[in-house]
């Protein structure tokens, strides 16, 4: 107490002989550093530094929990994956895959702090918009803001789909005043859809730079943000459009890679199938720019021959294993009989890398292959995936491994980091929004109006890949016993043809994010979370055994301390919570 009397005591003193000193205070008036004047962020390069700045904040920045991959928040969750690794490491994600989850958990703050630093760069870009400066043409307005709201829109998106309704804010809010007084009791879809019209009314169908959005990638998420409300027809008139007449930033017809795993290869990045995706790269001198969110993500313990080496997370489930099962025609199990004990696909749980083990030899679709790492198999360029040698915990989280968005050994030093603590951030773009997706959600619309044999085709068009993208050995053999095909008998039962779209959505979008999105807007996520923790919650009892899916998990519970922040009368918690 003493000292600090006497402290302040000495400054009260030095600023008295300042004032004596001078009669003037200019001496006060020092810049700050690390700031721009607004006059300095109004010009043209100003407000697309601005611009970018929003882009920049898709990729969640270093949150490994706030990106749009949602490989926790709709992977996890959705059953095709378990956390995996360790039950010891990265603990707040255990309750989140047991659906035990509460408002005061550690992640639950991920997701939305991601989007409303989002949201705030992109209205602080309308602001700038309002008063530009004299080199910023009615042009530069039109496109730079259509921009915005796109950006805006995505992450109203995203925090819809996670806690429903948030507070809106948009530009014409005072950061400085009156925020903690904004309430999440208006729905997000009106102003969701008015952003995506806005972009789709005045974006150009092509970009200089092929990260910029176009308009028909706004189309495209216009049509998804139509299909989570019901609204079929729309959607469906916008997605033929898209499937019609659409072209990539850099101006290629839209369609699928020929080949299913190079869509995943850094070289082919802004490729025809990438509708929307959030651009990385590698070697920049931060990680930030890479893949953030994927460094802990790849098989455990690799050293030099295989990739990552850290840190065994994100395990694809049995259930999800199983369901790549193919019947004696090439066609998927939609009985759901795929985890029964005669259809299961063999595994090595239970096996050390040096114990004998022979692949699975029945029928499967080669889409497993390229998105499960299992032993026997091989794993990209690396090696046969060589089964407990690569998994940190096989109790905890199983014997396979994540494959998408992983380097091959020939990306090393080009589309992969080694700037970081570890190798496994990856300058591979990852891909929101894709053509096979904007295939199978206009199939879903196409079915709820009636147009059964559309969605075939399209269903189709997708299978069709698959048929060409077996997985070769370097001896030209087959890794697996592949036997796929489309469907050819007319779909005249919506139903079924219901059960066939939705079955082949897991198939070719799984670990990409959709899935326990695609279950809560079908209804469904109670019958098919029951499904897979009834085979995975047996296996895996240490981290799934007695975990139980409830209804109020469809959502995420609004961050506790967010509602402290402000008060429970001006956040309304989500119900259960």
């Amino acid at each position: 107490m003493n000292n600090f009397k006497l402290k302040i005591g000495a400054l009260l003193s030095s600023a008295m002989m300042m004032v004596a000193v001078s009669c003037s205070d200019d001496f006060l008036d020092v810049a700050p550093t690390g700031l721009l004047a607004e006059a300095q962020l109004s010009s043209l390069a100003g407000i697309e530094a601005s611009l970018i700045a929003a882009y920049s904040q898709v990729n969640g920045r270093g949150n490994r929990l706030g990106s749009p991959s949602n490989w926790v928040w709709g992977s996890i969750r959705g059953g095709e994956a378990n956390k995996g690794t360790d039950p010891g490491d990265f603990t707040t994600i255990n309750p989140i895959q047991r659906y035990e989850n509460d408002a005061a958990g550690g992640e639950m703050g991920s997701k939305w702090n991601v989007c409303y630093e989002g949201i705030a760069r992109a209205n602080n870009v309308l602001r700038l918009l309002n008063n530009p400066g004299p080199d910023v043409t009615e042009a530069d307005k039109k496109r730079i803001s259509a921009q915005a709201r796109f950006l805006r829109a995505h992450y109203y998106f995203e925090l819809k789909r996670d806690y429903n309704n948030t507070p809106y804010v948009d530009e014409t809010v005072d950061y400085g005043s009156g925020l903690e007084d904004v309430k999440n009791d208006k729905d997000l879809w009106p102003f969701i859809e008015a952003d995506f019209q806005y972009a789709i009314d005045n974006l150009p169908a092509t970009q200089a730079q092929v990260g910029r959005v176009n308009s028909w990638a706004a189309k495209a998420y216009m049509a998804k943000a139509l299909l989570y409300q019901g609204k079929f027809a729309p959607a469906k008139s916008l997605f033929d459009d898209v499937i019609a007449n659409g072209v990539t930033s850099n101006g290629l017809k839209y369609d699928l890679v020929p080949y299913y795993d190079d869509m995943f290869r850094g070289a082919n990045d802004n490729h025809q199938e990438s509708v929307w995706a959030y651009q990385s790269a590698a070697g920049t001198g931060s990680v930030a720019n890479a893949n953030p969110e994927f460094d802990l993500n790849f098989p455990y313990n690799t050293g030099p021959s295989g990739p990552g080496n850290c840190c065994g997370f994100f395990q694809p489930s049995f259930t999800f294993v199983n369901a790549f099962r193919t019947d004696a025609n090439g066609l998927p199990l939609l009985d759901k009989s795929y985890n029964d004990p005669a259809n299961r696909v063999k595994s090595d749980m239970g096996l050390n890398s040096d114990q004998a083990f022979t692949p699975d030899s029945g029928n499967l679709d080669p889409r497993l292959d390229h998105t499960v790492g299992r032993r026997g198999i091989p794993y990209l360029d690396w090696q046969d995936h060589p089964g407990a040698a690569w998994i940190r915990n096989q109790p905890n989280g199983g014997p396979y491994s994540p494959k998408k968005y992983v380097y091959e050994r020939s990306e090393q030093g080009s589309f992969q980091d080694n700037s970081s603590w570890t190798p496994g951030y990856t300058g591979i773009n990852f891909m929101i929004i894709r053509f096979a997706d904007v295939l199978l959600m206009s199939a879903e619309a196409d079915i709820e109006t009636g147009a059964l044999e559309s969605a075939r085709a399209k269903v189709n068009r997708v299978r069709e890949r698959a048929m060409n993208s077996k997985l070769m050995r370097a001896d030209g053999t087959m890794a697996a016993n592949y036997v796929v095909s489309t469907y050819t008998a007319p779909w005249t039962d919506a139903s079924v043809a219901r059960r066939a779209v939705r079955m082949e959505r897991m198939l070719e979008l799984g670990m990409e994010g959709h899935r326990f999105y695609d279950l809560v807007r079908w209804n469904t996520v109670q019958a098919e979370l029951d499904f897979y923790l009834a085979l995975d919650g047996t296996i895996l009892t240490g981290a799934l055994g007695g975990a139980k899916f409830t209804d109020k998990f469809r959502l995420v519970p609004i961050p506790q301390d967010q509602i402290d922040l402000v008060g429970a009368d001006i956040l309304i918690q989500n119900p259960g919570f």
